[in-house]
Protein backbone atom coordinates (compact mmCIF):
# COMPACT_ATOMS: atom_id res chain seq x y z
CA UNK A 1 0.00 0.00 0.00
CA UNK A 2 1.15 3.18 -0.93
CA UNK A 3 2.08 5.68 2.53
CA UNK A 4 1.28 9.25 2.48
CA UNK A 5 2.75 11.44 5.09
CA UNK A 6 1.64 13.81 7.16
CA UNK A 7 2.76 16.19 9.78
CA UNK A 8 0.81 16.54 12.59
CA UNK A 9 0.76 18.99 15.11
CA UNK A 10 -0.12 18.27 18.66
CA UNK A 11 0.47 19.77 22.37
CA UNK A 12 1.15 17.23 25.14
CA UNK A 13 -2.49 17.38 26.37
CA UNK A 14 -3.96 13.80 27.22
CA UNK A 15 -6.58 14.56 24.81
CA UNK A 16 -3.49 14.24 21.72
CA UNK A 17 -4.41 10.97 22.60
CA UNK A 18 -6.40 9.37 19.77
CA UNK A 19 -4.10 11.46 16.90
CA UNK A 20 -0.90 9.71 18.92
CA UNK A 21 -2.06 6.21 19.20
CA UNK A 22 -3.33 6.45 15.29
CA UNK A 23 0.06 6.54 14.86
CA UNK A 24 1.54 4.37 17.54
CA UNK A 25 -0.96 1.68 17.00
CA UNK A 26 -0.85 1.57 13.22
CA UNK A 27 -4.28 2.57 12.53
CA UNK A 28 -2.69 5.66 10.44
CA UNK A 29 -1.25 2.86 8.84
CA UNK A 30 -4.09 0.73 7.92
CA UNK A 31 -5.58 3.68 6.07
CA UNK A 32 -2.24 4.00 4.02
CA UNK A 33 -1.08 7.27 6.70
CA UNK A 34 2.63 8.41 8.04
CA UNK A 35 1.92 10.92 11.16
CA UNK A 36 4.77 12.81 11.85
CA UNK A 37 3.72 13.99 14.93
CA UNK A 38 5.31 17.56 16.22
CA UNK A 39 4.79 18.34 19.73
CA UNK A 40 4.34 22.42 20.40
CA UNK A 41 4.61 24.36 23.56
CA UNK A 42 1.42 26.78 22.65
CA UNK A 43 -2.03 26.81 20.89
CA UNK A 44 -0.92 30.16 19.34
CA UNK A 45 1.84 28.01 17.94
CA UNK A 46 -0.28 25.05 16.42
CA UNK A 47 -2.70 27.83 15.24
CA UNK A 48 -0.65 29.52 13.03
CA UNK A 49 1.84 27.08 11.72
CA UNK A 50 -1.57 24.83 10.60
CA UNK A 51 -2.67 28.28 9.23
CA UNK A 52 0.76 28.59 7.09
CA UNK A 53 0.97 25.20 6.00
CA UNK A 54 3.64 23.81 8.39
CA UNK A 55 1.13 21.48 9.48
CA UNK A 56 -1.63 19.13 7.04
CA UNK A 57 -3.40 18.08 10.36
CA UNK A 58 -3.27 19.13 13.86
CA UNK A 59 -4.65 18.72 17.41
CA UNK A 60 -6.59 22.09 17.94
CA UNK A 61 -9.11 23.63 20.33
CA UNK A 62 -12.68 22.83 19.20
CA UNK A 63 -13.27 26.48 19.08
CA UNK A 64 -10.34 27.62 17.02
CA UNK A 65 -11.65 26.59 13.78
CA UNK A 66 -14.46 28.95 14.42
CA UNK A 67 -12.15 31.29 15.10
CA UNK A 68 -10.32 31.18 12.59
CA UNK A 69 -13.03 31.51 10.21
CA UNK A 70 -14.68 34.43 12.06
CA UNK A 71 -11.44 36.90 11.58
CA UNK A 72 -10.77 36.06 15.55
CA UNK A 73 -7.15 34.78 14.17
CA UNK A 74 -3.96 36.64 13.52
CA UNK A 75 -3.92 34.95 9.54
CA UNK A 76 -6.82 34.70 7.78
CA UNK A 77 -6.94 30.77 6.87
CA UNK A 78 -10.40 29.16 6.85
CA UNK A 79 -10.10 26.03 8.75
CA UNK A 80 -12.66 22.56 9.51
CA UNK A 81 -12.93 20.17 11.74
CA UNK A 82 -14.05 17.18 10.48
CA UNK A 83 -13.75 14.82 13.58
CA UNK A 84 -13.61 15.00 17.34
CA UNK A 85 -11.18 13.77 19.42
CA UNK A 86 -13.57 12.82 22.38
CA UNK A 87 -15.57 14.65 24.69
CA UNK A 88 -14.19 15.93 28.47
CA UNK A 89 -10.94 15.94 29.85
CA UNK A 90 -10.23 19.20 31.38
CA UNK A 91 -10.55 20.07 35.17
CA UNK A 92 -10.64 23.56 37.32
CA UNK A 93 -7.75 23.12 39.73
CA UNK A 94 -6.63 26.00 42.59
CA UNK A 95 -4.04 26.56 44.80
CA UNK A 96 -3.82 25.10 48.62
CA UNK A 97 -4.44 28.85 50.03
CA UNK A 98 -7.44 28.98 47.45
CA UNK A 99 -8.59 25.69 48.42
CA UNK A 100 -8.59 26.30 52.10
CA UNK A 101 -10.44 29.12 52.01
CA UNK A 102 -12.85 27.23 50.00
CA UNK A 103 -13.51 24.38 52.64
CA UNK A 104 -14.01 27.19 55.15
CA UNK A 105 -16.95 28.95 52.44
CA UNK A 106 -18.31 24.85 52.50
CA UNK A 107 -16.98 23.58 49.28
CA UNK A 108 -17.96 20.04 50.09
CA UNK A 109 -14.49 18.74 47.69
CA UNK A 110 -16.61 16.13 45.90
CA UNK A 111 -15.93 18.08 41.98
CA UNK A 112 -19.39 19.07 41.80
CA UNK A 113 -19.02 22.37 40.05
CA UNK A 114 -22.66 24.16 41.80
CA UNK A 115 -21.55 23.78 45.31
CA UNK A 116 -17.66 24.54 44.12
CA UNK A 117 -18.59 27.32 42.36
CA UNK A 118 -20.73 28.67 45.66
CA UNK A 119 -18.09 28.48 47.90
CA UNK A 120 -15.39 30.03 45.82
CA UNK A 121 -17.56 33.42 44.63
CA UNK A 122 -17.71 33.54 48.92
CA UNK A 123 -14.20 33.44 48.71
CA UNK A 124 -13.80 35.94 45.84
CA UNK A 125 -16.04 38.19 47.81
CA UNK A 126 -14.22 38.31 50.96
CA UNK A 127 -10.93 38.59 49.34
CA UNK A 128 -9.12 42.06 49.42
CA UNK A 129 -7.01 41.39 46.07
CA UNK A 130 -8.47 40.05 42.64
CA UNK A 131 -7.88 36.10 42.04
CA UNK A 132 -5.88 35.22 38.63
CA UNK A 133 -6.93 31.60 36.86
CA UNK A 134 -5.16 30.73 34.14
CA UNK A 135 -6.44 29.58 30.97
CA UNK A 136 -5.16 28.21 27.41
CA UNK A 137 -6.04 30.53 25.01
CA UNK A 138 -8.48 33.05 24.53
CA UNK A 139 -10.55 30.75 22.10
CA UNK A 140 -10.70 27.96 23.92
CA UNK A 141 -13.14 25.15 25.32
CA UNK A 142 -11.62 26.16 28.88
CA UNK A 143 -11.99 30.07 28.69
CA UNK A 144 -15.63 29.55 28.00
CA UNK A 145 -16.46 26.64 29.64
CA UNK A 146 -14.41 28.82 32.86
CA UNK A 147 -16.48 32.03 32.21
CA UNK A 148 -19.68 29.66 31.95
CA UNK A 149 -19.02 28.43 35.44
CA UNK A 150 -18.00 31.87 37.03
CA UNK A 151 -20.64 33.58 35.79
CA UNK A 152 -23.45 30.89 37.03
CA UNK A 153 -21.66 30.96 40.53
CA UNK A 154 -22.41 34.51 40.87
CA UNK A 155 -18.58 35.87 39.87
CA UNK A 156 -18.03 38.35 36.77
CA UNK A 157 -15.16 37.71 35.09
CA UNK A 158 -13.27 40.81 33.89
CA UNK A 159 -14.86 42.55 37.23
CA UNK A 160 -14.07 40.07 39.90
CA UNK A 161 -11.39 37.96 38.47
CA UNK A 162 -8.62 38.41 36.14
CA UNK A 163 -8.51 35.75 33.40
CA UNK A 164 -4.97 35.29 32.00
CA UNK A 165 -3.31 32.85 29.23
CA UNK A 166 -0.73 30.45 29.42
CA UNK A 167 0.57 27.14 27.96
CA UNK A 168 -0.79 23.87 29.31
CA UNK A 169 2.30 22.64 31.00
CA UNK A 170 3.50 26.20 32.97
CA UNK A 171 -0.08 26.61 34.20
CA UNK A 172 1.12 24.21 37.33
CA UNK A 173 4.48 25.91 38.05
CA UNK A 174 2.67 29.44 37.34
CA UNK A 175 0.20 28.05 40.23
CA UNK A 176 3.55 27.17 42.10
CA UNK A 177 5.08 30.65 42.08
CA UNK A 178 1.69 31.89 42.88
CA UNK A 179 1.27 33.85 39.99
CA UNK A 180 -1.88 32.70 39.60
CA UNK A 181 -4.62 31.37 42.00
CA UNK A 182 -6.16 28.46 39.71
CA UNK A 183 -6.40 27.40 36.48
CA UNK A 184 -8.20 25.18 33.72
CA UNK A 185 -6.76 22.77 31.52
CA UNK A 186 -6.97 19.33 30.21
CA UNK A 187 -5.16 16.75 32.19
CA UNK A 188 -2.48 15.77 33.06
CA UNK A 189 -1.70 19.05 34.30
CA UNK A 190 -4.15 19.05 36.51
CA UNK A 191 -2.99 15.76 38.19
CA UNK A 192 0.62 17.42 38.02
CA UNK A 193 -0.53 20.42 40.06
CA UNK A 194 -1.75 18.23 42.61
CA UNK A 195 1.17 16.13 42.72
CA UNK A 196 3.95 18.60 42.44
CA UNK A 197 2.25 21.65 43.88
CA UNK A 198 0.17 21.12 46.60
CA UNK A 199 -2.80 22.17 44.14
CA UNK A 200 -6.65 20.98 44.50
CA UNK A 201 -9.15 20.34 41.54
CA UNK A 202 -12.34 21.88 42.88
CA UNK A 203 -14.60 20.96 39.33
CA UNK A 204 -14.10 19.28 36.04
CA UNK A 205 -15.65 19.93 32.68
CA UNK A 206 -17.78 16.14 33.16
CA UNK A 207 -19.53 18.28 35.96
CA UNK A 208 -19.62 21.84 33.96
CA UNK A 209 -20.90 20.21 30.88
CA UNK A 210 -21.52 16.46 30.52
CA UNK A 211 -20.42 14.98 27.60
CA UNK A 212 -19.01 18.51 25.80
CA UNK A 213 -16.07 18.16 23.32
CA UNK A 214 -12.58 20.09 23.85
CA UNK A 215 -10.64 19.13 21.33
CA UNK A 216 -10.63 18.32 17.48
CA UNK A 217 -8.55 17.40 14.19
CA UNK A 218 -7.90 20.49 12.10
CA UNK A 219 -7.13 21.23 9.10
CA UNK A 220 -7.20 23.97 6.19
CA UNK A 221 -10.29 24.47 4.28
CA UNK A 222 -8.33 24.77 0.73
CA UNK A 223 -6.13 21.35 1.68
CA UNK A 224 -9.59 19.44 2.74
CA UNK A 225 -11.10 20.31 -0.61
CA UNK A 226 -7.73 19.00 -2.49
CA UNK A 227 -7.51 16.50 -0.31
CA UNK A 228 -10.39 14.27 0.34
CA UNK A 229 -9.56 10.56 0.29
CA UNK A 230 -6.48 11.91 3.04
CA UNK A 231 -9.50 13.23 4.85
CA UNK A 232 -11.40 10.50 5.16
CA UNK A 233 -8.46 8.03 5.83
CA UNK A 234 -7.64 10.52 8.65
CA UNK A 235 -11.09 10.58 10.48
CA UNK A 236 -11.51 6.61 10.39
CA UNK A 237 -7.96 6.32 11.28
CA UNK A 238 -8.88 8.64 14.63
CA UNK A 239 -12.36 7.51 14.97
CA UNK A 240 -10.76 3.18 15.22
CA UNK A 241 -8.34 5.16 17.67
CA UNK A 242 -11.28 6.28 19.95
CA UNK A 243 -12.57 2.58 19.68
CA UNK A 244 -9.76 1.18 20.51
CA UNK A 245 -9.00 3.48 23.38
CA UNK A 246 -12.57 2.82 25.10
CA UNK A 247 -11.81 -0.59 25.81
CA UNK A 248 -10.90 -0.81 29.14
CA UNK A 249 -8.32 -3.32 28.24
CA UNK A 250 -6.71 -1.14 26.38
CA UNK A 251 -6.32 1.66 29.04
CA UNK A 252 -3.21 0.23 30.35
CA UNK A 253 -1.25 0.40 27.13
CA UNK A 254 -2.67 3.73 25.74
CA UNK A 255 -1.72 5.45 29.30
CA UNK A 256 2.55 3.94 28.52
CA UNK A 257 2.24 5.61 25.36
CA UNK A 258 0.98 8.83 26.28
CA UNK A 259 3.51 8.80 29.46
CA UNK A 260 6.40 8.38 27.09
CA UNK A 261 8.80 11.09 26.83
CA UNK A 262 8.02 12.35 23.22
CA UNK A 263 4.31 13.01 24.30
CA UNK A 264 3.57 13.69 28.08
CA UNK A 265 6.47 12.64 29.52
CA UNK A 266 4.86 11.92 33.24
CA UNK A 267 4.50 9.00 35.12
CA UNK A 268 2.65 5.91 34.14
CA UNK A 269 0.16 6.54 36.60
CA UNK A 270 -0.74 9.73 36.82
CA UNK A 271 -1.43 9.27 32.90
CA UNK A 272 -3.63 7.00 34.09
CA UNK A 273 -6.49 9.01 35.46
CA UNK A 274 -7.66 10.48 32.92
CA UNK A 275 -9.09 7.14 31.73
CA UNK A 276 -10.08 5.85 35.08
CA UNK A 277 -12.08 9.00 35.57
CA UNK A 278 -10.26 8.17 39.35
CA UNK A 279 -8.66 11.56 40.44
CA UNK A 280 -6.37 12.16 42.83
CA UNK A 281 -8.19 15.32 43.86
CA UNK A 282 -5.44 16.50 46.54
CA UNK A 283 -4.41 15.93 50.07
CA UNK A 284 -4.95 12.37 49.19
CA UNK A 285 -8.73 12.43 48.27
CA UNK A 286 -9.83 10.22 44.73
CA UNK A 287 -12.81 10.89 43.06
CA UNK A 288 -14.31 8.79 40.56
CA UNK A 289 -16.08 10.76 37.74
CA UNK A 290 -18.05 8.93 35.34
CA UNK A 291 -17.50 10.40 31.88
CA UNK A 292 -13.77 12.11 32.61
CA UNK A 293 -12.68 11.79 28.89
CA UNK A 294 -15.14 9.89 26.47
CA UNK A 295 -13.23 8.79 23.54
CA UNK A 296 -15.87 7.19 21.38
CA UNK A 297 -18.87 6.48 23.32
CA UNK A 298 -22.06 8.93 22.98
CA UNK A 299 -21.16 9.94 19.04
CA UNK A 300 -18.23 11.77 20.70
CA UNK A 301 -16.27 11.84 17.84
CA UNK A 302 -18.73 13.56 15.49
CA UNK A 303 -18.59 16.98 15.08
CA UNK A 304 -22.28 18.45 16.25
CA UNK A 305 -22.96 21.51 14.45
CA UNK A 306 -24.56 22.28 17.74
CA UNK A 307 -21.79 22.08 19.92
CA UNK A 308 -19.95 24.86 17.02
CA UNK A 309 -23.32 27.05 17.75
CA UNK A 310 -22.94 26.83 21.46
CA UNK A 311 -19.07 27.79 21.02
CA UNK A 312 -20.10 31.10 19.02
CA UNK A 313 -22.97 32.07 21.16
CA UNK A 314 -20.01 31.94 23.78
CA UNK A 315 -17.93 33.99 21.59
CA UNK A 316 -21.16 36.46 21.41
CA UNK A 317 -21.61 36.64 24.74
CA UNK A 318 -17.75 37.45 26.22
CA UNK A 319 -17.91 40.05 23.15
CA UNK A 320 -15.46 38.23 20.82
CA UNK A 321 -17.93 38.26 17.85
CA UNK A 322 -20.91 40.53 16.82
CA UNK A 323 -24.32 38.46 16.43
CA UNK A 324 -25.62 37.88 12.81
CA UNK A 325 -27.07 35.26 11.11
CA UNK A 326 -24.42 35.08 8.97
CA UNK A 327 -21.55 34.83 12.14
CA UNK A 328 -23.37 31.59 13.31
CA UNK A 329 -23.54 30.09 9.60
CA UNK A 330 -19.82 30.40 9.44
CA UNK A 331 -19.67 29.33 13.12
CA UNK A 332 -21.03 26.22 12.02
CA UNK A 333 -20.10 25.46 8.99
CA UNK A 334 -16.66 25.04 10.55
CA UNK A 335 -17.73 21.59 12.01
CA UNK A 336 -17.63 19.16 8.96
CA UNK A 337 -19.97 16.36 10.21
CA UNK A 338 -20.54 15.33 6.29
CA UNK A 339 -16.89 15.03 5.99
CA UNK A 340 -17.05 12.64 9.30
CA UNK A 341 -20.38 10.53 7.37
CA UNK A 342 -18.21 9.90 4.41
CA UNK A 343 -15.35 8.98 5.83
CA UNK A 344 -16.90 6.46 7.93
CA UNK A 345 -19.81 5.16 4.98
CA UNK A 346 -17.40 2.38 4.51
CA UNK A 347 -17.18 0.33 7.70
CA UNK A 348 -20.75 0.22 7.99
CA UNK A 349 -21.35 1.96 11.36
CA UNK A 350 -25.08 3.22 12.89
CA UNK A 351 -24.61 7.38 12.97
CA UNK A 352 -26.70 9.96 14.25
CA UNK A 353 -29.46 10.90 11.78
CA UNK A 354 -29.00 14.62 12.43
CA UNK A 355 -26.05 17.21 12.87
CA UNK A 356 -27.20 18.96 15.71
CA UNK A 357 -29.20 18.25 18.75
CA UNK A 358 -30.66 19.92 22.04
CA UNK A 359 -27.88 20.38 24.40
CA UNK A 360 -28.61 19.91 28.12
CA UNK A 361 -31.30 18.51 27.92
CA UNK A 362 -30.52 15.03 28.81
CA UNK A 363 -30.59 14.02 32.49
CA UNK A 364 -29.21 10.31 32.16
CA UNK A 365 -28.14 8.12 29.53
CA UNK A 366 -30.95 7.44 26.51
CA UNK A 367 -30.49 6.53 22.73
CA UNK A 368 -31.29 8.29 19.59
CA UNK A 369 -31.89 7.26 16.20
CA UNK A 370 -29.48 5.95 14.06
CA UNK A 371 -28.84 5.06 10.57
CA UNK A 372 -28.63 1.86 11.59
CA UNK A 373 -30.05 1.37 14.83
CA UNK A 374 -29.84 3.06 18.02
CA UNK A 375 -27.09 4.96 19.46
CA UNK A 376 -26.70 5.48 23.31
CA UNK A 377 -26.32 8.50 24.25
CA UNK A 378 -24.68 9.65 27.92
CA UNK A 379 -25.75 12.96 29.88
CA UNK A 380 -25.19 16.33 28.29
CA UNK A 381 -26.43 18.34 30.92
CA UNK A 382 -24.96 21.60 32.09
CA UNK A 383 -24.87 22.45 35.71
CA UNK A 384 -26.73 25.31 36.17
CA UNK A 385 -29.40 23.37 34.22
CA UNK A 386 -29.63 25.95 31.51
CA UNK A 387 -30.66 24.42 27.68
CA UNK A 388 -29.42 25.45 24.33
CA UNK A 389 -31.44 25.21 21.32
CA UNK A 390 -29.15 25.36 18.35
CA UNK A 391 -32.42 26.53 16.63
CA UNK A 392 -33.53 29.50 19.13
CA UNK A 393 -29.89 30.61 19.26
CA UNK A 394 -31.48 34.59 19.72
CA UNK A 395 -33.83 33.22 22.75
CA UNK A 396 -30.45 31.51 24.48
CA UNK A 397 -28.47 34.86 23.93
CA UNK A 398 -30.89 36.40 25.53
CA UNK A 399 -30.95 34.15 28.82
CA UNK A 400 -27.19 34.67 28.63
CA UNK A 401 -27.20 38.42 28.65
CA UNK A 402 -29.82 38.55 31.70
CA UNK A 403 -26.81 36.31 33.76
CA UNK A 404 -23.65 38.09 34.86
CA UNK A 405 -20.88 38.64 32.71
CA UNK A 406 -18.54 41.37 32.17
Amino acid sequence: MFTTRLTAGFLPLFDSALLVLAQECGFAEAEGLELQLVRETSWANIRDRAALGHFEIAQMLAPMPIAANLGLTPIATPMIAPVVLGLGNNGVTVSAAVWKSMQEQGAPGDLAAGPAGQALAKVVAATKRKLRFGVVHQTSSHNYELRYWLAASGIQPGRDIEIVVLPPPLLPDALGAVSIDGYCVGEPWNSVGVAHKSAHIVTVKASIWQSSPDKVIGMRTDWAEQHPDLVDAVVRAIYRAGLWCADPANHGQAARIMAGSAYLDQDENLVHRALSGMLDVGAGRVETVPGFFIPHASAANLPWRSHALWYYTQMVRWCDVVPSDAAAAIAQASFRPDLFRRALAPLGVSLPLTDSKVEGARAKEQAIPGSLGAIPMLPDRFFDGQIFDPTDIQTYLEQQAQLPQT
